[in-house]
């Protein structure tokens, strides 16, 4: 069983590498990771394509929602990707936030820094910036923020509670997040659920929906909404690396679904109280 660290270490060599892959092969795989399908294409991720702000460079097939279409963001807003890879999330939210906005993009692995900085200069755009820094201790300051986005990324995660708690840190009281994720709503095979490729391939990191919502709740959050929800089908080509086929079939059979949520939630505004006596 591997530690906490050894996880985050394997996440960051391995979207090191996803980090110069084509979109192709990240979308016919799970995150990037965990192999590539020749049964379907476009395993997690959504179309972006028409989004006002989609970068087709800073595009690598890696999400498994659309956070920044549900995320209210306002002219003027101070927004937050976490795992912000090649930049591409933070570009469409640049679109919604406009020049008098400003994003920033937060990712632990140098190469995704790089890629997206790299992305914004050919842009042109001096509101977007990218910080290297881990997503559980964010290189940000209190209160920072109006809206906090994340695509992906927090299933990856092993600490999830330490991510949630920091993402209430830096939210402005009355801002709120929109983050895609993978949940389970039943049970992962242990084979999978060992298997380090699948860690890093958004899987076998994932936590039941109920514990994930209440992760949410337990650290202050108000009006928590599912805003989308969808299955997620790992493709038998990939499933036979771990499992054999009769486990397939057990698993396709059974309770052991997965799927794609986009979740809302807000940081309760703190009103000043006007009532004699009360402050």
């Amino acid at each position: 069983m591997k530690t906490n660290q050894e996880l985050k270490e394997l996440v960051k060599l391995k979207y090191s590498e996803i980090a110069l892959q084509d979109k192709e092969s990240n979308q016919a795989s799970c995150c990037g990771a965990g192999g590539c399908s020749a049964e379907v294409y476009n395993i997690m991720s959504e179309d972006y394509t028409e989004l006002q702000g989609y970068t087709a460079d800073a595009d690598l097939g890696l999400g498994c929602g659309l956070p920044t279409q549900f995320a209210q963001i306002k002219k003027g807003d101070v927004v937050i990707d976490l795992g912000s890879g090649a930049g591409n999330d933070c570009f469409i939210a640049r679109a919604e936030a406009g020049e008098t906005g400003k994003i920033i993009g937060i990712d632990f692995t140098e190469a995704m820094i790089n890629k997206a900085r790299e992305n914004a200069d050919k842009l042109g755009y001096n509101n977007v910036e990218f910080r290297l820094g881990d997503i559980e201790n964010m290189p940000v300051t209190a209160n920072k923020a109006d809206v906090v986005v994340s695509n992906c990324v927090l299933n990856l995660v092993p600490d999830k509670d330490a991510v949630i708690k920091d993402i209430y840190r830096v939210l402005k009281p009355g801002g709120h997040f929109s983050i895609s994720d993978i949940v389970l709503t039943g049970t992962l095979p242990e084979k999978i659920r060992s298997a380090a490729e699948m860690y890093a391939g958004c899987v076998a990191g994932a936590i039941q929906k109920d514990e994930y919502l209440g992760l949410i709740e337990k650290n202050g959050f108000s009006n928590i909404t599912v805003q989308k929800e969808k299955p997620i089908i790992i493709p038998n080509d990939i499933l036979s690396n771990y499992l054999s086929a009769d486990e397939i079939t057990e698993f396709k059979g059974g309770n052991g679904a997965i799927v794609s949520v986009t979740v809302y939630a807000e940081k309760t505004e703190i009103k000043a109280c006007c009532e004699p006596g009360c402050c």
